[in-house]
């Protein structure tokens, strides 16, 4: 009974708490004060309220601080306050509102980190538009140039490194769908090769270089296999340069069984 009695006082406090903040959030909204607002919106960030602390930054408050100490501190929350609400590309534009604003400012360093990782976090799968993507990593490559002696460097090289691992991944899969389609409308396989070429040069380090150049090599095989008969040696004796050049980089890839049979009829056709 104590128990229970105790559990609706505590709920019944639990709303009188409530809406006494939401009056005191609908007071500082009507407020024609930026001070005032920005000082409630400092409360609600610490109480983890985000939509009430960006509601009220971005209510002319920014603008009517400039020129005052707190100026630059209201633009920093107000880009905090939609990255921790998890509004990454809005969190994005506020952080580089504020660097471009304030580039020697208190929050300059995080502001450039922040804007880079909300866009990283914002990157969608491989197979999607990844303009994302690419906005991070040149956000995330101009805060490191800005601030090599930050503790945020480590996070910063990561994401960049996964960022450029889906950007391969996507080039892999267009790599992949020309493989696919083969003959259709045309030499696909040769498309493959270039595509695959150009996404290992782009990005040597990737832990996809392994499966692009094992498409280059099947792909060789299939446009020597389908050659004339009078081109089909010269053919296969690229095939078998493209699979000394596999096995050299990879001689104990998982894929070296098909390798090999690659080899083995490469091999009969080119004379050898």
């Amino acid at each position: 009974m104590r128990s229970r009695l105790f559990g609706r006082l505590l709920a019944i406090t639990a709303s009188l708490i409530m809406l006494s903040s939401c009056g005191e959030y609908q007071k500082a909204l009507k407020s024609p004060d930026p001070n005032y607002k920005f000082d409630f919106a400092k409360r609600a960030f610490e109480q983890k309220r985000y939509v009430q602390a960006y509601t009220l930054l971005k209510d002319n408050v920014v603008t009517q601080l400039k020129g005052s100490d707190k100026a630059e501190e209201a633009m920093y929350l107000l880009a905090l306050s939609y990255y921790e609400n998890k509004e990454y590309p809005d969190a994005a534009a506020y952080f580089k509102a504020y660097y471009q604003r304030y580039p020697k400012g208190k929050y300059a360093e995080l502001a450039r980190y922040y804007a880079g990782y909300a866009y990283y976090l914002d990157s969608p799968e491989a197979q999607l538009d990844q303009s994302e993507t690419i906005k991070a990593i040149e956000e995330l490559q101009a805060f490191l140039d800005y601030f090599p002696r930050s503790d945020k460097v480590t996070l910063a090289q990561n994401a960049i490194f996964e960022l450029q691992d889906k950007l391969t991944l996507k080039e892999l899969q267009n790599a992949q769908l020309y493989y696919n389609l083969g003959t259709y409308m045309g030499n696909n396989y040769e498309s493959a090769i270039i595509t695959a070429r150009n996404a290992i040069k782009e990005y040597p380090y990737s832990k996809y270089k392994e499966e692009l150049e094992m498409l280059v090599l099947k792909a060789r095989y299939q446009e020597a296999n389908l050659s004339v008969d009078e081109r089909k040696a010269e053919r296969f004796r690229d095939v078998i340069d493209e699979y000394y050049s596999f096995i050299n980089n990879y001689p104990d890839s998982p894929r070296r069984s098909e390798a090999d049979n690659i080899l083995k009829i490469a091999r009969r056709y080119a004379g050898e």
